[in-house]
């Protein structure tokens, strides 16, 4: 499977880096509660760090709201997913166990403060790119509802896009059934190469050490 960014993406970001891990012959199931344990324990943290500042003052939460309003979506209006995650933890909304791979992408997402995407490998199609989301297309996202992708930056295969620092597909959504996966890391532009790598390999480590299996991570650039 290659993947690239578009033309039209590194035109407007010439320096845009995302973070992609391969996972072969993964179990997904029910969190440990180590991860359980963690999650909700850094929640509190969180909770209590956000008494004395706002979401929006936390650098990796910032860097991407600049990247959604320079794509020309409103980053009041369209909030990308480590944002919003942050907004629910504010409220004490706080997040509850999905299944193992979702519950980890959550928990890296909010100590990160970017966005995270992990997918169901077996059920993409031929290449990917990541580039801007055309007028007119939309898909249903994970949030219940249809939602519109133009400019928004989109992750597609051969059949259309599944996946967005906005907010992912359901068709592609990872279950206990998925042996393989891939892992979108949407890094802060701000982060250097070697920040970059040792962030993928600790996901890598920490999801492997989960689900068994093997990882693979790769840094692709403009």
């Amino acid at each position: 499977m290659e993947i690239r960014l578009s033309s039209e993406l590194c035109a407007l970001f010439p320096a845009f880096t995302i973070g992609v891990i391969h996972y072969n012959h993964i179990q997904v199931g029910e969190s440990p509660q180590m991860v359980k344990g963690r999650l909700q324990l850094f929640q509190e943290s969180i909770f209590f760090d956000l008494e004395e500042k706002n979401v929006t003052d936390i650098e990796g939460i910032k860097e991407w709201r600049q990247l959604f309003k320079a794509c020309g979506k409103d980053p009041n209006r369209y909030r990308h997913s480590a944002e919003a995650l942050y907004r629910r933890v504010k409220k004490q909304n706080y997040l509850q166990p999905v299944n193992s791979a979702i519950d980890l992408n959550n928990f890296f997402s909010l100590q990160y403060a970017i966005p995270l995407g992990i997918y169901d490998a077996d059920k993409l199609k031929g290449d990917l790119v990541i580039r801007l989301g055309e007028e007119g297309e939309e898909y249903f996202g994970l949030n219940g509802r249809m939602n519109s992708i133009h400019r928004l930056i989109v992750s597609s295969d051969e059949e259309g896009a599944f996946g967005s620092p906005f907010v992912d597909s359901k068709k592609t959504a990872v279950t206990e059934e998925t042996k393989k996966a891939l892992q979108i890391v949407y890094l802060r532009p701000s982060m250097n190469p070697d920040e970059a790598k040792k962030l993928l390999e600790s996901l890598q480590n920490m999801y492997t050490q989960v689900h068994g299996g093997e990882g693979k991570y790769e840094l692709i650039r403009c």
